[in-house]
């Protein structure tokens, strides 16, 4: 095989693309370019690495066989520019980290903000989703989660459990029926996540308190805590968020009380980088120490 690094750095991209077009504009390099470099790949191999269809560019049977000696390859060469960067005090480059979106507004910025303090040089990206961030198609290079990933060469890492409760405006619970106990809920207006827009079942917190209807649904944490601050209803809420909703009360909390945990996600490769091995500390501990910090507060 006489493939260049190059070209496959750059079926790499289309791999975790999916597409040309999306592969350019990661690369910088026009649509063209890249298919003519896939071309030039295949040749190479004497086999085609992607199945092309109008949805766009899927791997081939060789290709998925590539695909997996061309991210060790990829981890080896950023472990050895790591290496040859010697040790520094400080950390450059960057790094981008996929959190939902709970996480990623109230908890993550103070996170990494004390963190881009400590190194200027690094720069520091949040890919706040209300989904799984897709690891293996780089959409990040670590990712926090609120269940253990079950499959793909990843390493998984509890930091931190956090709390949840149900919670109201005044506004709201001066107008509703009166809540004594969770029998109660029938017939108050809930605010949570659109049923079918559910990324994991870890998140499906009404279904927990026995709720089947939800008149006001988002798939965004924070548009949930606005409604519920606006007075529309009752909603399921992270205790780490009430500093930021002073409006808000926790209710039923010796009848209602949810804990789950977030998790560090990273590619099993990574580990041999000393970079983001040192951040993925400094992120697991900041967010053990923020989540502990705000919980104080409510």
């Amino acid at each position: 095989m006489d493939a260049h690094w190059d070209d496959l750095r750059i079926f790499l991209a289309v791999a975790r693309a999916e597409s040309l077009s999306g592969a350019g504009r990661v690369l910088k390099l026009d649509p063209a370019t890249v298919g003519r470099r896939i071309a030039r790949l295949e040749s190479a191999l004497a086999a085609p690495v992607f199945v092309k269809s109008p949805q766009g560019y899927t791997l081939s049977a060789a290709g998925e066989r590539l695909l997996a000696h061309v991210e060790t390859a990829e981890q080896a060469m950023r472990a050895a520019t790591d290496a040859l960067a010697g040790p520094s005090e400080s950390l450059s480059g960057a790094i981008r980290i996929g959190a939902p979106d709970g996480c990623a507004n109230y908890a993550l910025p103070q996170v990494c903000a004390a963190i881009a303090a400590e190194n200027p040089d690094l720069d520091i990206q949040i890919v706040a989703q209300p989904r799984v961030v897709n690891l293996s198609r780089r959409e990040a290079d670590m990712a926090i989660t609120v269940s253990p990933p079950t499959a793909g060469r990843l390493l998984v890492h509890k930091i931190t459990d956090y709390h949840l409760h149900l919670v109201a405006a005044q506004s709201y619970l001066d107008v509703s029926p009166p809540i004594r106990g969770p029998g109660d809920l029938r017939g108050q207006r809930m605010i949570g996540y659109i049923p079918d827009m559910i990324f994991d079942a870890e998140l499906d917190y009404l279904a927990d308190l026995g709720v089947e209807r939800v008149p006001l649904a988002s798939n965004s944490v924070p548009v949930q805590l606005n409604l519920a601050a606006q007075g529309a209803g009752l909603c399921v809420a992270h205790d780490f968020a009430l500093p930021n909703h002073p409006e808000l009360h926790k209710l039923l909390t010796d009848r209602i009380a949810l804990t789950r945990a977030f998790y560090l996600v990273r590619h099993q490769g990574d580990q041999r980088s000393e970079r983001l091995n040192r951040l993925a500390d400094a992120i697991s501990e900041g967010l053990r120490d923020e989540v502990t910090r705000l919980q104080r507060l409510t």
